[in-house]
């Protein structure tokens, strides 16, 4: 979500919605764990990411509105589905599900409040808005280092 966000701001909704579902699946590649909650997951972190999108379209990239975005979407995707993938796949019972996601989603939450007031507008500053890192400026400096060798 620290990540997410800033580059939302940038990039659009199909760009945001790609970030955020593809940094869920290829987690779920990367550590061998894919299966039909990978696709649960991802859609709705896509989703998280198209509604970070429309949230800083007309918003600064502050860390209020970072910490504001994070919240509540932390605690929509974590209802989402924490509160669907055990019961739908696993036939765990929805209180189980209900009662073990409530400490989970605090420590989430402060995970994300931490990282929003940190990470996010370091990234947004130094990275996002970094002309220098754009990729016409980063292959051109490549082709152009490569052609004097």
């Amino acid at each position: 979500m620290a990540t997410l966000m800033p580059f939302s701001k940038r990039y659009g909704y199909i760009g945001s919605f790609m970030f955020a579902s593809l940094s869920i699946a290829l987690f779920d590649f990367a550590v061998g764990k894919v299966g039909m909650w990978t696709l649960i997951t991802a859609v709705a972190y896509g989703i998280l990411g198209v509604g970070s999108y429309a949230f800083f379209k007309k918003r600064a990239a502050s860390a209020k509105n970072f910490v504001v975005y994070g919240v509540v979407g932390t605690m929509l995707y974590d209802a989402a589905t924490g509160l669907s993938v055990g019961p739908l796949f696993f036939a765990q019972p929805f209180m189980e599900a209900l009662v073990g996601q409530v400490p989970f989603t605090l420590a989430h939450l402060a995970g994300t409040v931490v990282l929003s007031l940190l990470v996010s507008p370091a990234l947004y500053k130094w990275v996002v808005m970094n002309r220098r890192l754009e990729t016409d400026v980063v292959f051109s400096r490549f082709l152009r280092t490569k052609s004097v060798s």
